[in-house]
């Protein structure tokens, strides 16, 4: 399918949905579908270095885009849809994303047949059982995350208390799919209807997730179906809530580099998440821990290490504040749940650790609330290691123990204080503190301890119309040192806003990569249509959404996006 093509499709898109709503009202035809585009021009900047004093140099070809364009059809209990991705030439996509899409395809499609108790699909889906620490699919286009499964799924509720899904097929990389095949099953029971409990919500779910790929190893110590086990629990009463999840990954060669499966060191894996909290109008705590002992899990074995997320089976997001603050976001934490053993100070089989999150609402009229009250939310979390026993060599291997705390990786806690003034004037004072082992975290040397606070204020004009202005700063004892930035947004009417920002490297070492890193832009909305236009500097390093995280390089350039439905 080429570019020309799509564009004929999304034509006949709208002249078919015109069609079905003129000459046919009285058929229950649903048709939807929609476009988004992602552009990007990168230009050489003498004024943006690195820590070689280097320039930053645009590509040989520096237009860059990603297109895609998805149609869905539904008719009584039978829908479809396919989609079509166009990344305009070979190799030629955003910046750092998998290479292998590249060019036009049909990327996806699906037919499916769902009645109250049954769901059949046939072709592309998405799925996850859990929290997704065995198995999930999802597409995430800012990550370059499509991790379909095509194949079959059926999905049965008998009653409205036990759910049963079954999956089989090969995972999404690139426009085809992966040597390794995938299947797997899942029940979940609600125990709340069958005992009549009207306060308490109890359920129980189990999973079965099998990966079978057949590798070039000759005589492997290892067999070709890697098995995988879950058990969890989830129980609601009143305001006290709890889960649980206890996940297991049989024996398995371990891939401690890009694309070298270690046929010596054969290790299960397995993960711990236990989540509890309380909650009620104006108070609220939640508490995580998780433990992750060799949890990666990708579709093909030597997948592990690439930097694009792809052939990834399971979903492990960090469990960490999702800061909003653009300084907060320097030293950001992925979660680690590979094995690693390199040299005596640098050994890891997992993770260990978690967060808490409190907050409270001051009354209005209260002393602290004031006449409209305040809120404060506080949250702190903490990553260590995996301790344990490591041996080096002869062979290497290692023993873990179960609550064992190795080297700290990352710690943040941090403060929110919100305070609505009147009915146009509100302001956020954030206080961040953030320790970040760089070895640990992203594989370079050297730890960080830096403290960033914030501020911001939000001024409505009119209800459609409205300012925010927003301050950064951060002391940083180490890498880049200080930094400061500063944020103004104005939404003009709830068609137009525009934003101009910059963070400014002041405090480096090195006077040549002193850098700022300006942006200025603009979106255009009206109805389920955005276009978006930006012009600056892109800060490199890793790049977050959900807690999942790619790494991006510095560059500078304007870019462009639409996003359409129809």
């Amino acid at each position: 399918m080429k570019l020309q093509q799509l564009t004929q499709l999304l034509l006949l898109s709208f002249i078919t949905t015109t069609a079905f709503s003129q000459e046919q009202p009285k058929e229950k035809i649903q048709f939807n579908g929609g476009f988004e585009s992602n552009s990007q021009w990168f230009l050489d900047d003498d004024g943006l270095k690195d820590e070689f004093n280097n320039p930053t140099v645009a590509p040989e070809q520096p237009l860059r885009s990603n297109n895609y364009l998805f149609l869905n059809f539904k008719y009584k209990n039978w829908s479809a849809g396919i989609q079509g991705e166009n990344y305009k030439n070979e190799h030629e996509s955003l910046a750092i994303y998998n290479p292998k899409f590249s060019g036009t395809n049909v990327a996806t499609y699906f037919l499916q047949y769902k009645s109250k108790k049954i769901d059949v699909t046939a072709g592309y889906f998405y799925e996850q059982f859990g929290s997704g620490l065995l198995y999930r699919s999802w597409e995430d286009r800012a990550l370059g995350i499509n991790n379909a499964l095509r194949g079959g799924r059926i999905i049965f509720k008998p009653t409205d208390y036990l759910t049963l899904k079954s999956i089989y097929g090969q995972q999404r990389t690139g426009f085809d799919v992966s040597r390794g095949k995938i299947y797997g099953a899942d029940v979940e029971i609600g125990f709340s209807p069958i005992f009549k409990m009207e306060t308490t919500d109890v359920s129980l779910g189990l999973t079965y997730i099998a990966r079978d790929e057949k590798t070039d190893i000759v005589n492997p110590n290892f067999d070709d179906v890697t098995n995988g086990y879950a058990a969890r629990v989830n129980i609601n009463h009143n305001s006290v809530y709890f889960s649980s999840e206890y996940d297991y990954k049989t024996h398995d060669a371990v891939v401690q580099s890009p694309g070298q499966i270690d046929n010596r060191l054969i290790k299960p894996g397995n993960a711990l998440l236990i989540n509890t909290g309380y909650s009620k109008k104006g108070f609220g705590i939640d508490a995580s821990f998780r433990r992750l002992e060799n949890m990666s899990f990708f579709s093909e074995r030597d997948a592990k290490g690439n930097t694009f997320n792809d052939r990834l089976m399971n979903f492990i997001p960090s469990l960490t504040k999702q800061h909003h603050y653009n300084l907060a976001n320097i030293y950001v934490y992925q979660a680690q749940p590979s094995v690693l053993i390199e040299d005596v100070d640098f050994v890891k089989a997992g993770e260990i650790g978690g967060q808490i999150d409190i907050f409270y609402d001051f009354k209005k009229g209260s002393k602290l609330g004031g006449k409209n009250g305040m809120k404060v939310a506080l949250n702190v979390s903490n990553w260590n290691a995996l301790g344990g026993t490591f041996y080096l060599f002869n062979p290497q291997n290692y023993e873990t123990d179960f609550f064992g705390f190795g080297k700290r990786m990352y710690t943040d806690a941090n403060i929110e204080i919100t305070k609505k003034w009147d009915s146009k004037w509100q302001s956020v004072f954030s206080y961040i503190n953030q320790y970040y082992n760089k070895k640990f975290v992203d594989g370079r040397s050297g730890e960080v301890n830096s403290n960033i606070v914030a501020a911001e204020a939000t001024y409505k004009f009119t209800p459609t119309r409205s300012m925010r202005v927003m301050g950064e700063h951060m002391w940083a004892d180490s890498d880049k040192k200080n930094w400061a930035g500063a944020t103004v947004e104005m939404n003009i009417n709830s068609k137009f806003s525009f934003y101009v920002s910059d963070l400014y490297n002041y405090g480096n070492d090195l006077d040549y990569s002193r850098n700022h890193y300006y942006n200025l832009g603009g979106a255009f909305r009206k109805k389920s249509t955005r276009i978006a236009l930006n012009y600056g500097r892109q800060r490199g390093g890793l790049v977050c959404v959900g807690g999942v995280c790619r790494f991006v390089p510095e560059s500078s350039g304007l870019s462009l996006s639409l996003n359409t439905a129809f």
